[in-house]
């Protein structure tokens, strides 16, 4: 594969790289759905996580629900699943931007990273990390580096020998170790996460 050649010219990356499987990117359709399981799994173990992400597909008979089916799911309801008040309110307000603006892959498709970035965060409870995850996990985009992943960092600080003292000239260093794994930064994290064993909770649905 391609980006294999190009992150392979860092001498460090090159190990991991060759040691596992090249790793391909998927495109999901359901983008509201996918950034519903996100926050779901935030600050949660893999399998709590999917243990919640089923009962809440069990409310709508084992389907990905329609936006207006998540409004029309009861507070209490959503709580019953195991979600935080703040969850469900989260979970509620991604539900009420898809109806409201839309977030529809062919959409979201036609912004550059940073577009679909300012775009999705307007919605309170996504931040910058979450729509990080996915534009490289549900929009399959190649070039997306997650500076403050906590997983991201601390592989980097091993690998590359970063000092990590002071957060703000940790993370210029990792951007600039970064910019020469650009246009594949997306598959280099994937490839950080890996060796590290702490690939983040957001391959669903």
């Amino acid at each position: 594969m391609e980006y294999i050649a190009h992150l392979s010219k860092d001498k460090k990356l090159k190990k991991l790289v060759e040691a596992a499987e090249p790793h391909q990117l998927k495109k999901r359709k359901n983008i509201c759905t996918y950034l519903c399981a996100s926050i779901m799994s935030q600050q949660l173990s893999t399998k709590v996580a999917d243990v919640i992400y089923k009962r809440f597909i069990a409310l709508y008979g084992g389907k990905e629900p329609r936006p207006q089916q998540i409004l029309d799911t009861s507070f209490e309801q959503l709580r019953g699943i195991g979600l935080s008040n703040a969850k469900v309110n989260y979970v509620k307000n991604v539900a009420q931007f898809e109806m409201e603006k839309g977030m529809d892959a062919k959409k979201l498709q036609k912004m550059d990273n940073e577009e679909v970035i300012a775009y999705l965060t307007e919605i309170k409870g996504v931040g910058r990390w979450t729509v990080e995850m996915l534009l490289m996990f549900a929009l399959g985009r190649e070039d997306v580096f997650a500076v403050d992943d906590l997983g991201i960092q601390n592989a980097m600080i091993k690998l590359y020998k970063l000092d990590n003292s002071d957060k703000k000239q940790l993370r210029e260093k990792m951007l600039k170790v970064s910019a020469k794994w650009s246009p594949y930064r997306t598959y280099a994290c994937v490839h950080l996460w890996r060796w590290k064993d702490n690939a983040p909770v957001v391959k669903r649905p």
